[in-house]
């Protein structure tokens, strides 16, 4: 019989494998998780399937490899969890501790949104639509955060940080999405 996913005590959530990013800190003080971020990331950009990814997120990401990381090896980023093509879910930092995926950000008049939120990464591109699977598991992961975390808003990243990301992109079904959410 399939178990139910969960997340334990420590913020690990059972369905995922567990790859550990240094790129994570405290969240302040009796700061309450309200907000789930979704995102989409792929690297090289527009490629599929390589470790570029995890290799940003533990600060392993070699310049040399492809042109374009030479602009962004320098950065110090995570998410809590990374959703692949196939719908394997990585998690790099416990959803207790603060993930860097925001940036500068603003949800309902309150900065710092990495402070109160949670990162899900889908492994994509803004022009490239995401696959049954990644639909699967980020509406597992959704119901399963939600059942532990008093989330009252979902967003995309370019919804925080109008102007400044365009993440999950225009291929991100929402309607689809919430609609998966609501049939659960």
């Amino acid at each position: 019989m399939h178990q139910p996913s969960s997340i334990d005590v420590n913020g690990f959530f059972s369905a995922a494998s567990f790859i550990a990013s240094p790129n994570f800190d405290d969240r302040p003080p009796r700061c309450r998780i309200q907000l789930l971020v979704i995102h989409n990331i792929s690297l090289p950009p527009g490629e599929f399937g390589g470790d570029g990814i995890i290799e940003l997120f533990t600060n392993r990401l070699d310049p040399e490899v492809h042109p374009y990381y030479q602009s962004i090896t320098h950065l110090r980023v995570s998410a809590h969890f990374l959703i692949r093509r196939g719908g394997q879910i990585i998690q790099f930092v416990s959803c207790e501790k603060r993930a860097w995926h925001a940036g500068v950000s603003n949800w309902c008049g309150q900065e710092r949104c990495n402070d109160f939120s949670i990162g899900v990464e889908l492994e994509g591109c803004d022009s490239v639509p995401f696959t049954d699977c990644q639909y699967e598991s980020l509406v597992t992961l959704t119901k399963t955060l939600h059942a532990t975390y008093p989330i009252s808003d979902t967003k995309g990243h370019s919804d925080i940080a109008p102007g400044r990301k365009t993440d999950p992109g225009p291929c991100f079904d929402w309607h689809r999405y919430r609609a998966a959410l609501a049939a659960l």
